[in-house]
C-alpha cells in the first residue's frame, strides 16, 4: 500500500468517528436520544469501537483483531435493535399491525442467530474461524433486513401518511443504502473482481456517505405526519388484523326470542286507534286494559306520546 492510499484510509477511518460525535450530540440537544435509542446506542458503540480498535492497532494488530471483531458483534445487535426501532415508529398509528411486526421480528431474529451457528458449524474454511463466521453470517443479514426496509418504506409510505423528511425514514435510507454498497463489494470480492484494500476504502466511503445522510437529517427538523390523510387502504388492514386477533362475540340468544315474540305480539294483537281528544285515550287504555299486558303497555305508550 503506497502512502497516499495509506493516508487517505486513515482519512476515511478518521472521518467515521467525527460524523458520528457530531450525529451524537444533535440528538442529545433535540431530545433525538430517548426516541431512537437503539440508533443512538449504535452510534456510542461505533465511537467506542474506534477508540478501542484504534489505540490497540496502533500497539498491538492481534488484539485490535480480537477487539475488531467483538466490537463488530454488537454493532450487529444494534443494528438489528436499530431496525426494529424504526418500524414502530413508522407504524406507530397502526397498534395492531405494529404488534404483529414485532412479533415477525423476534422469530427473525431467532432464524437468524440459527442460520448463524448452522453456518459456522459447517463451514469448513481454514482462513475464518467459526466464531468469525456466525458473525459475518449475522451482520449479512442485518444488512438484507435493512434493505428490505428501505423498500418496504420507498413503496407503502404514501399508504403510511410517512413523509420522507422523518427521521425514522432517514434512517433507514443510510442504513439501506449501505448495505446495498457493502454487500455488492462482498460480492466482488468473493468473484474476485476488487481487491480488499480498494474494498475497504469503498466501503468506508460509503459508510462516511450514510453518515452525512443521518447528520442532514438528524440537523433538519421531522415534519409530523399527516393523521387527516385518508388512509382507507391501511385502516382496512388495521381493522381486519384487529377483527382476526379480537374476533367479536356471538349474539345471545335471549335478545334474539325476546325480539321474535315481540314481532310476534305485534302482528297478532290488533293496534288501537289514537283519537285526539283526551276521552276517547282514556277508553282506549281501558279497553287495553282488558285486552292483555302486552296492549296495555303499547296503549299507554301511544297515549303518553300523545298527550
Amino acid at each position: 500500500m503506497s502512502e497516499s492510499i495509506r493516508i487517505l484510509y486513515y482519512v476515511l477511518w478518521i472521518a467515521n468517528p467525527v460524523l458520528e460525535i457530531g450525529i451524537a450530540s444533535l440528538m442529545l440537544s433535540r431530545g433525538l436520544h430517548r426516541k431512537f435509542k437503539f440508533f443512538f446506542g449504535y452510534l456510542l458503540n461505533q465511537i467506542i469501537s474506534f477508540a478501542i480498535v484504534f489505540t490497540a492497532y496502533r500497539h498491538s494488530y492481534a488484539s485490535a483483531f480480537y477487539f475488531y471483531w467483538a466490537c463488530n458483534a454488537i454493532g450487529v445487535a444494534f443494528g438489528f435493535g436499530v431496525i426494529h426501532e424504526v418500524f414502530v415508529d413508522v407504524f406507530r398509528s397502526f397498534h395492531t399491525l405494529r404488534d404483529l411486526g414485532t412479533v415477525l421480528f423476534k422469530w427473525a431474529g431467532l432464524v437468524m442467530l440459527l442460520v448463524a451457528g448452522v453456518v459456522s458449524v459447517s463451514t469448513n474454511s481454514t482462513d475464518t474461524a467459526p466464531w468469525m463466521q456466525a458473525i459475518i453470517t449475522a451482520q449479512r443479514s442485518v444488512r438484507f433486513v435493512q434493505v428490505g426496509m428501505v423498500l418496504l418504506l420507498l413503496v407503502f409510505s404514501q399508504y403510511l401518511g410517512l413523509s420522507r423528511r422523518q427521521h425514522s425514514f432517514g434512517i433507514a435510507l443510510g442504513f439501506g443504502s449501505f448495505a446495498v454498497i457493502e454487500l455488492a463489494l462482498i460480492s466482488s470480492l468473493v468473484g474476485n473482481h476488487v481487491g480488499n484494500p480498494w474494498m475497504s476504502m469503498v466501503n468506508m466511503a460509503a459508510y462516511n456517505a450514510s453518515l452525512i445522510v443521518w447528520l442532514g437529517y438528524v440537523a433538519v427538523k421531522s415534519p409530523a405526519r399527516d393523521v387527516s390523510a385518508s388512509l382507507f387502504q391501511s385502516q382496512r388492514w388495521e381493522q381486519s388484523l384487529s377483527d382476526i386477533h379480537h374476533p367479536l362475540p356471538p349474539d345471545s340468544l335471549i335478545p334474539m326470542f325476546e325480539g321474535m315474540v315481540d314481532r310476534a305480539l305485534s302482528r297478532t294483537q290488533p293496534e288501537v286507534p289514537v283519537v285526539a281528544d283526551a276521552g276517547s285515550n282514556s277508553n282506549a287504555m281501558g279497553a287495553a286494559a282488558a285486552g292483555g299486558g302486552g296492549n296495555l303497555r303499547l296503549a299507554s305508550v301511544r297515549a303518553t306520546s300523545k298527550t
